[in-house]
């Protein structure tokens, strides 16, 4: 018989309870902050398939990275984006 290991369970199902783990820090936010919070939790929900395919059992690395990403792509780190060009145009 074949000793079989345990099965980690997916990100998007592991991702709402560690939202939800967060709740207590988010109820306590202000009204402006408690949105942008928000927003960085959907940024988790939208990148789930590219973050359930790192197959890493800590969820909250690619939680970070989906956040990192959502604001990169939406303009909100310009600095950083230029600072990724040159830094491809100089390889």
């Amino acid at each position: 018989m074949f000793n079989v290991g345990k099965t980690v369970e997916s990100y998007r199902m592991a991702l709402e309870p560690e939202i939800n783990r967060w709740s207590g820090f988010a109820r306590a936010l202000r009204k402006p902050d408690r949105e942008a919070f928000d927003e960085l939790m959907d940024m988790c929900r939208i990148n789930a398939m590219a973050a359930g395919n790192a197959c890493n059992p800590v969820i909250f690395e690619p939680m970070v990275m989906s956040i990192l990403l959502g604001q990169v792509t939406n303009g909100e780190c310009k600095d950083g984006k230029a600072a990724v060009q040159e830094n491809k145009n100089s390889l």
